[in-house]
């Protein structure tokens, strides 16, 4: 089977999906449709459409575009029918039915952003570095009834440096994943459609997972998840606030001279081997150094963004702060 034989759809919303689908169309490959989400209201009043990154692309390069807001929709399965995909990838896109999963003769698969089984859900990135992983990685992955817990078929492993925040490893995983689902298509093409993979082990089977240390998941994440608990070891606060950095932010309360709260964002810190001066959660300042006290040290403050500011570094902040 020659490659342009192979009529692929692609599946995918923002950018970490496009470097994906960028590979598989300046590589020559056969993409004959590309599915992304309905364009977005935005503006004050919400009445300009924004369409997704993957749509902008597609566009772009004269690739025809479905966008259903359900995915069950008849219409939608019937044009979806009539492009005889041979195969579907998806990368960073919505839960899918198995009436669109199963509809291509070699099925479909998934670039999940981490080594499964660890780390199914939403935000794989965002938690492995919250949790302090030295390495992650890439999954390719066969579609079935249960979310990222399908036939894997390739993984690549990805290191995290301890000072390394989300946007790096997002950016190394976007350019990873686009490589991996390059090579599984062409394994699948090698095999005339076929290709070997293997079962995830179960949540209960697995000697990752354990009663006392259960295999770590990737929930979606929310602007509460994000608040900073202090009262826990620095180290932890630290891959806490690298894991949400630069977005979503993770973010704390701090009370100004006129006992206003304000909400402060902290894109990077450092950690420190000074230990604790106060309570957790109680800022302290010293010759131009912004420190913040954790369960055991102090965390040093190096990059922040007030309520309504711009992010600055520490040493701007404390020239405005009482």
């Amino acid at each position: 089977m020659d490659k342009k034989d192979l009529r692929i759809i692609f599946m995918g919303t923002p950018e970490f999906a496009v470097e994906t689908l960028k590979a598989l169309v300046e590589n020559e490959y056969n993409v004959v449709a590309v599915v992304t989400q309905p364009d977005k209201p935005v503006g004050r009043h919400g009445s300009v459409l924004q369409p997704s990154q993957v749509k902008q692309y597609a566009v772009a390069h004269g690739l025809p575009v479905l966008q259903p807001e359900k995915m069950k929709d008849p219409d939608f399965l019937e044009q979806l029918r009539g492009y005889h995909a041979d195969l579907q990838v998806v990368v960073a896109f919505r839960m899918l039915p198995e009436v669109v999963w199963a509809m291509p003769r070699f099925g479909t698969f998934n670039v999940h952003a981490a080594l499964l089984p660890k780390y199914r859900g939403a935000a794989p990135i965002n938690w492995a570095v919250i949790n302090g992983e030295t390495e992650t990685g890439v999954t390719t992955f066969f579609l079935d009834h249960d979310i990222d817990t399908g036939r894997i078929i390739m993984q690549r492993s990805f290191d995290i440096p301890d000072d390394a925040d989300v946007e790096y490893v997002y950016d190394g995983l976007m350019r990873m994943g686009a490589q991996i689902a390059v090579d599984t298509i062409d394994r699948i093409i090698d095999g005339n459609g076929h290709v070997d993979s293997i079962p995830q082990p179960s949540t209960l089977d697995s000697q990752l997972s354990t009663i006392d240390s259960p295999l770590p998941l990737a929930p979606k994440i929310f602007k509460e998840t994000c608040q900073i608990n202090w009262q826990q070891p620095v180290k932890r606060v630290y891959d806490f606030i690298r894991g949400l950095s630069p977005y979503p932010g993770a973010w704390t309360e701090v009370t100004n001279a006129e006992g206003q709260q304000l909400v402060l964002k902290i894109y990077r810190s450092r950690k420190t081997t000074l230990p604790k001066n106060d309570l957790p959660g109680t800022l302290y300042m010293e010759k131009n150094h912004l420190y913040m006290n954790c369960e055991d040290c102090l965390l040093e403050l190096l990059e922040v963004q007030l309520s309504g500011k711009k992010r600055m570094p520490a040493r701007d902040f404390l020239n405005g702060w009482r």
